[in-house]
């Protein structure tokens, strides 16, 4: 027969120094959610790729869907789904010119994605 003795318990003097908060700022259950919907509409391949797309048209402007069709390769109700999604995300605006709808990035979306995942006092 084996008897298990009871181990003694540590003297804990100092609460802080097993349970002390994290450092930085955490996100907030609201931030955390909207930052979530964020990263699932970035979550799907051809969605990165038409952000990349209209990103490296900024210098120009805006980008006519008609113009991100092609190079992915989808029926044109596909992208416009994916640049809605998107759009909805708060990473894109959208402006109706004619028959044609024209997307742009919104300055600073990506970085404030970043930025809260970033822990505090790492470098970019």
């Amino acid at each position: 027969m084996t008897t298990t003795r009871a181990r003694p318990a540590l003297p804990l003097t100092d609460l802080a120094a097993c349970c002390s908060p994290p450092p930085g700022r955490v996100l907030d259950p609201a931030e955390a959610d909207r930052l979530a919907g964020v990263l699932k509409a970035l979550a799907e391949p051809n969605r990165l790729r038409l952000v990349s797309m209209i990103a490296a048209n900024a210098v120009g402007g805006a980008t006519c869907v008609c113009d991100l069709i092609e190079p992915l390769g989808l029926s044109q109700p596909t992208v416009s789904h994916h640049l809605k999604v998107l759009t909805d995300a708060g990473l894109l605006t959208r402006e109706q010119r004619g028959k044609w709808a024209y997307f742009s990035l919104i300055p600073g979306a990506l970085a404030a994605v970043a930025a809260a995942i970033t822990p505090a006092g790492v470098p970019e």
